[in-house]
């Protein structure tokens, strides 16, 4: 197959070219609108309680869990006579906007004082908007113009979950502009600075931007069958680059390489495509089956990132495998022109990673150790993690939706927006089980953390009656059915609101019932994404284990890249946890709000990227080593050499596509501050201490045993084993004892 690839980009460079540009042409026109279709949301279960109950309540009920909130302030009082007057009109004019279901108040729910501030200098609208989150943000497009300058004197802020994600939405494309207006020059000046050279330098941006523009054609093609979340905008543009840069770096470093020791132009673009370009295919592999895990969970925000990487990996793979060898064969010799220095000629035990591997593999067990202990340092932190969802805190302290959240927060005695809603179908007329229904309402409000009940019979707290049923109770019925809000005193995601959520939905009910709101939404969540993570981990480890071996024809070598992934991205988690959620160096990322917790699906994502990604320049360098491996069967000498082939390669690589990601802590999101730095660092780790010392050391203590396997598993190695131009895969060297180190 890599005869054949070469064979057209030498053959046909040309013709491949026009193609790739008018594929370029063609996607990039079809594809560019695709960030005005992505939708912002899609954390919640689709098959869960919370979410089946919140549809019940917007089919059967016309209403649902406050999603919009208008903070409405007021100095001289929000009991006011006029502002009551104006306060009244208000909640009757939102009621009646399109898109609108319901709509109450503190002026038309009885003035209950938890919809009005301590001091009485403010007060709430509660809205909820119907629809999906596409369909939310439309309507809330249209009527935000209508209260922009207040009403009638009062002012008015917009808040909520609607208003926090169409703000998200917002500034996803601004952060995703000033981000690429930021890594687009650095990336091409450390580009210029590790090839030393300009044209070689063009080429790995010239591969970037084509991933983007074929991964934005797949979007395109995807939101006509599926809901994408628009932060895959963001996966598609810091992948894109990314893997441009470690691609072409791995195989544009080869065809100079090949050049230097006198190939013709056609004979370096072979080598490379056979030997890179081969590496990048495996690469590409591995981390396609680690964004494949993402598929596995029901949250549409995880799948997009999987659908937008996977298609970037994928075009990715296929430029470099295709469009850079035509371009490598038109460029030909002058790939170093415009370039300024020249290496110095060296022997390879001169060179700094051999001098590296060489010291650790004099005393593997000191550097292995120290490095471990760093490791379990950092990820110490880890085992305190908490988690919640994106919320309006994600956001700017400035953005509109953050300061109504404050506002709630400090001077709100309950959690008006934040409701456990519970819906009952089936029942027949709800007026003829008033008593069930307020007996139901009164054992609720009894229980920890609840402010408040309100039902079809009133309103109730602390086990007793402390409103009569009104006009506005009527919303609670509807045809066969009926409906409570329980307001708690505590924010859904602490343990104490979970614990409100756990007794609601044990309390027992006179009819079947179905519990929804923030509260529950975050335990579905949780239990979905803690039910499909072993098997996250489990396809991750499997398809990786089988690649490696594939590759190495090891059982042992698989086994620990696992091992050290998982170490070294333990680490990193450790250190965002200590960042993001304990609040330390704000001053070094950017000012961000420390709610106490990390938003569950982060971690999850980092995980799987960051683990193809490791696994990445794994293939990399153990290619490398295998490879000096079957030539000589001489096992530390070979890690010495593979190193050193690779590591220079691998560090610039890593050092890059860290850049690329650095530029997402630019973001006022603080989830997308947190993928970019999570990701930067574990990217440097693993080609720094993971490479540099874990992997020479280990690969020094286990020996010959490093390319061990049972006789089966060495048979079908031998027949399938994964070698250069697909040929079967030769018999190693006869093993013979270690070289001296050094010597």
């Amino acid at each position: 197959m890599f005869n054949k690839l070469a064979a057209l980009a030498t053959g046909r460079r040309k013709l491949v070219l026009i193609l790739c540009l008018l594929f370029c042409v063609v996607a990039g026109g079809l594809g560019g609108s695709v960030s005005s279709k992505l939708s912002s949301g899609g954390y919640e279960v689709p098959d869960a309680e919370s979410t089946k109950a919140s549809k019940a309540l917007t089919d059967r009920f016309g209403t649902g869990e406050p999603n919009l909130v208008l903070l409405v302030r007021t100095p001289q009082g929000a009991d006011q006579a006029q502002t009551a007057r104006k306060g009244a009109e208000l909640t009757r004019k939102l009621g009646d906007e399109p898109g609108v279901q319901s709509a109450g108040s503190y002026w038309t729910l009885g003035k209950d004082p938890s919809l009005r501030s301590e001091k009485s200098d403010s007060a709430l609208v509660l809205a909820h908007l119907e629809g999906d989150e596409d369909e939310v943000e439309d309507h809330l497009e249209k009527l935000l113009p209508h209260y922009e300058d207040g009403f009638e004197g009062l002012d008015v802020l917009f808040g909520g979950r609607a208003e926090a994600y169409r703000e998200l939405n917002v500034q996803t494309q601004d952060d995703l502009l000033l981000a690429e207006t930021i890594a687009l020059p650095i990336t091409l000046i450390l580009l210029i600075l590790v090839f030393r050279g300009v044209i070689a330098a063009l080429l790995p941006l010239a591969l970037g931007i084509v991933s983007i523009i074929g991964a934005m054609l797949v979007l395109q093609i995807l939101v006509s069958f599926t809901d994408v979340s628009v932060f895959a905008m963001n996966m598609t543009t810091g992948l894109g680059l990314g893997l441009g840069i470690d691609y072409s770096l791995f195989v544009v470093s080869r065809y100079r390489e090949e050049l230097g020791k006198g190939a013709t132009v056609e004979e370096a673009v072979a080598t490379s495509v056979k030997t890179a370009g081969r590496t990048v295919l495996y690469s590409a592999i591995t981390v396609i089956l680690s964004l494949s895990a993402l598929l596995l969970f029901p949250m549409y925000f995880l799948r997009s990132f999987a659908y937008s990487g996977i298609a970037v990996v994928a075009f990715a793979a296929l430029s470099t495998l295709v469009m850079l060898p035509a371009l490598l064969a038109v460029i030909g010799p002058r790939i170093n022109k415009w370039s300024w220095t020249k290496r110095r000629t060296r022997s390879v035990e001169d060179g700094f990673w051999h001098k590296v591997a060489t010291r650790v593999m004099r005393r593997p067990v000191p550097f292995a150790s120290g490095v471990i202990v760093v490791l379990l340092v950092l990820g110490g932190p880890f085992l305190g993690i908490s988690f919640n969802l994106a919320d309006e805190r994600a956001l700017p302290e400035d953005a509109e939706a953050h300061r109504v959240n404050t506002t709630l927060s400090q001077d709100y005695t309950a959690r008006e927006m934040e409701p456990v809603m519970v819906v009952a179908e089936g029942l027949g007329d709800p007026s003829a089980r008033t008593a069930e229904i307020g007996d139901y309402a009164s054992a609720l409000s009894q229980l920890d953390n609840v402010a408040r009940v309100d039902a079809l019979t009133g309103s109730y707290a602390e086990g007793r009656q402390v409103n009569r049923a009104s006009e506005e109770s009527a919303r609670y019925a509807g045809e066969d059915g009926t409906w409570l809000s329980v307001v708690p005193s505590v924010g859904s995601y602490s343990d104490e609101g979970q614990d409100v959520v756990r007794d609601v939905r044990a309390t027992n009910a006179p009819f079947d019932v179905t519990v929804g709101g923030t509260g529950p939404a975050f335990r579905d969540t949780m239990d979905s994404l803690g039910d499909r993570m072993p098997y996250a981990i489990a396809l991750i480890a499997v398809s990786t284990f089988v690649l490696l071996f594939l590759l190495t024809g090891s059982v042992l070598v698989p086994v620990k890249a696992l091992v050290l992934n998982l170490l070294s991205l333990t680490a990193t988690f450790g250190a965002m946890v200590w960042i993001f959620q304990d609040g330390h160096l704000q001053w070094l990322v950017g000012d961000f709000t420390v709610t106490g917790g990390i938003v569950a699906t982060t971690p999850i994502m980092m995980f799987c990227v960051a683990f193809g990604l490791s696994m990445d320049y794994e293939v990399f360098l153990l290619s490398r080593i295998k490879e000096e491996y079957d030539l000589t069967g001489d096992n530390t000498r070979s890690v010495a050499l593979g190193l050193e082939r690779t590591g220079g390669i691998v560090t610039a690589a890593a050092v890059l596509v860290a850049t690329v990601f650095l530029s997402f802590v630019v973001s006022g999101i603080t989830y997308m501050k947190i993928l970019g730095l999570g990701m930067a660092l574990a990217v440097i780790m693993d080609a720094t201490l993971v490479r540099g010392v874990l992997v020479p050391a280990f690969m020094r203590l286990a020996g010959k045993w490093n390319w061990w396997a049972p006789g089966p598993l060495a048979s079908l190695h031998q027949r399938f084993g994964l070698r250069e131009g697909g040929e079967t895969a030769p018999a190693p060297a006869p093993a013979r004892a270690d070289s001296e180190v050094g010597g």
